[in-house]
């Protein structure tokens, strides 16, 4: 199959490209000038350079299915309202429509477990059914961008998935984020300090997430035209706890894990685990 992918730099669109290439499929990719993916890949996809929102109809047009990974504020400028909005909402609306012109019919849209945000409140196991609640503008953009994206869906008969995704990690994640911060620790024997914990969270390694992403967009091509929406997980929940002390043994550390000794952060939601369907 011939993959459109946005967002092809980012920590999840890095993985499902060298995925994608690796089993076969063709890749055209979108990215920002001068932009690399976040780890090696053997073979380099057709890359388009510019932003979601200019001109890219004739590449479409060779395309069999749309994979829309880019997004703003997912690591930092959460609360940047008029950014998450215009490039969230705005300028992937613009995108979407650009494909539905160009003849796809078949979407893999990447939203976000956090369009749930309070939900949580009231699920041990959140259902894609949930109320969205969500907590900034990061959150609130996705959100909003699911709401187009299944009207569009619906108006134009598209095949499309919608899939959120819960705790990815792995090489190429943001460097301030909890797991490449206790790898750095772990790998230079420094002690590393942290909550106590308790948080209840579904871990994915992002290359697992990619190579399931990639069988949900070729599934795409074997179901008729409908609107789905999926949580992405390990269906593995444990506590921040036991995963920083699976990590921190896997990695030999040298250091200690200092559990505890920093507090929890303001409005943490000690439990955030998909219902996966």
């Amino acid at each position: 199959m011939h993959f459109f992918v946005t967002g092809g730099t980012g920590f999840l669109g890095s993985y499902f490209i060298a995925t994608a290439l690796c089993e076969g499929h063709d890749v055209t990719a979108l990215r920002r000038p001068g932009s690399r993916p976040r780890i090696p890949i053997k073979r380099e996809p057709n890359w388009c350079e510019g932003n979601l929102d200019d001109s890219w109809s004739q590449r479409l047009e060779d395309c069999d299915v749309l994979v829309h990974l880019a997004a703003a504020g997912v690591s930092s400028d959460k609360e940047n309202w008029e950014h998450c909005f215009q490039v969230n909402v705005g300028q992937s609306l613009n995108l979407w429509q650009q494909a539905i012109n160009a003849g796809i019919r078949k979407f893999l849209i990447c939203g976000s477990c956090f369009e749930y945000g309070l939900s949580s409140l009231d699920y041990d196991y959140i259902p894609v059914d949930a109320p969205l609640q969500p907590m900034d503008a990061y959150a609130a953009s996705k959100a909003a961008a699911t709401v187009a994206a299944l009207g569009l869906a619906n108006r134009f008969d598209l095949q499309l998935l919608v899939a959120r995704p819960f705790h990815l990690y792995g090489d190429g994640e943001a460097e301030p984020r909890f797991w490449p911060s206790l790898v750095r620790a772990a790998r230079v024997g420094k002690d590393f300090p942290m909550s106590h914990g308790e948080q209840v969270r579904d871990f994915m390694h992002v290359k697992d997430a990619a190579k399931r992403l990639l069988q949900w967009s070729v599934e795409l091509s074997l179901t008729p035209s409908h609107s789905v929406i999926k949580n992405l997980g390990s269906g593995l929940p444990k506590t921040l706890e036991e995963f920083a002390r699976f990590e921190w043994d896997r990695l030999s550390a040298k250091g200690k894990l200092l559990i505890g000794d920093l507090p929890y952060r303001k409005n943490e939601m000690m439990r955030y685990v998909p219902l996966l369907n």
